[in-house]
């Protein structure tokens, strides 16, 4: 059983937002960064539950409030940064929990911070502001199947323009899951709408990757985009491989290893994935390059299960499910895990 199907009964755990006073002055779903100065619940904020107040169809639960405030974790801030998704109507950010109105699964967040992206109650792939208003129907999926896991793939604009000249927007896609009578593939929309068609990973036909096998084009699952150049790393079950995409820089997609769920850094250049280890899910980190190969456990030491890992806006820290909530790590695997939430659910940063 893959790790994402060992938890996935703890998706729908129900929440409460009860914050602690530590906490008071978060921002709600604004990044303090962006000038907001609304403290949760504060009238005016759509969607945002009061502290203390129970989300609509989540219930209560137990324990550390959501993430946010101006803590310190491991040397790195996580205020306003950490959000997590629980298959519920609320999703925990910034010292409150967001009541979307409707169940977010497998949130994901948009380049830029200003839209999140997630699977809905109905199975379709929905958009929505980061205060749970604003939202849209991006594509609805087709009868007897199902859809997981959006990520947001872009290439940046440089100085002068498009990176690659007219490439940015071919390059601004959702790229998610679909799986049909038990078979798992990996599809594609454009962020603005369209069509939904299958994203084919390859190997180029020449030069120096003439040689190398054609990755598998079933089973795969679990896109995750990164950097600056429409680089998607994914994981393969069968075959138990994590595999990056790249179709901009250097049209091939390269294997990693054996792994799964697996998240590119910010730059790209590091991807962090699952791999079991002596009984319990430990966390590795490698170089993206082609001719580095060394990988490092951040978990070496783990009594439970590290699962869902997300990297940080800057690059220093990895947050992952546990059982009992989200944990971070410094990614240099510098320091032990710490526990930053037990609200139990998908952790992710918002740029």
């Amino acid at each position: 059983m893959s790790v994402r199907n060992r938890f996935g009964s703890a998706a729908a755990i129900a929440l409460m937002t009860t914050v602690s006073a530590v906490l008071l002055s978060a921002c709600g779903p604004d990044n303090a960064d962006s000038g907001s100065s609304a403290a949760p619940g504060a009238t005016g904020a759509p969607g945002t539950s009061a502290p203390g107040a129970a989300v609509p169809g989540g219930g209560a639960h137990s324990g550390s409030p959501a993430p946010g405030g101006k803590k310190e974790v491991n040397g790195t801030s996580v205020a306003n940064h950490l959000t997590i998704s629980t298959g519920t109507k609320g999703v925990a950010m910034n010292g409150t929990v967001v009541d979307f109105g409707t169940v977010v699964r497998d949130l994901a967040w948009s380049p830029d911070g200003k839209k999140v992206v997630y699977v809905g109650e109905s199975g379709d792939l929905m958009t929505a502001d980061p205060d749970g208003s604003g939202k849209a129907t991006l594509a609805k999926h087709p009868a007897g199947e199902e859809w997981s896991h959006p990520t947001w793939q872009h290439a940046a604009k440089g100085p002068s323009g498009d990176a690659v000249p007219n490439e940015t927007e071919r390059y601004n896609n959702i790229v998610f899951t679909a799986k049909k009578a038990g078979v798992l593939r990996l599809v594609k929309v454009p962020a603005k709408g369209g069509a939904v068609e299958d994203l084919s990973p390859h190997n180029s036909e020449g030069g120096d990757n003439a040689s190398l096998p054609q990755p598998p084009q079933t089973g795969n699952t679990w896109a995750n985009a990164g950097g600056q150049h429409a680089e998607i790393a994914f994981a393969n079950t069968p075959a138990n491989e994590v595999y990056i995409y790249d179709d901009y820089i250097r049209p091939a997609t390269q294997d990693i290893g054996k792994g799964s769920q697996p998240a590119l850094s910010p730059d790209a250049r590091q991807v962090v994935f699952v791999r079991a280890v002596n009984g319990h899910d430990h966390l590795f980190t490698r170089s993206t390059e082609y001719d580095q190969k060394a990988e490092k456990d951040l978990t070496p030491s783990a009594t439970t299960d590290f699962t869902e890992p997300a990297w940080s806006p800057d690059g220093k820290t990895v947050a992952a499910r546990t059982p009992e909530g989200v944990d971070t790590v410094p990614a240099d695997g510098s320091a032990a895990p710490t526990q930053v939430s037990t609200i139990v659910g998908l952790p992710v940063y918002r740029p």
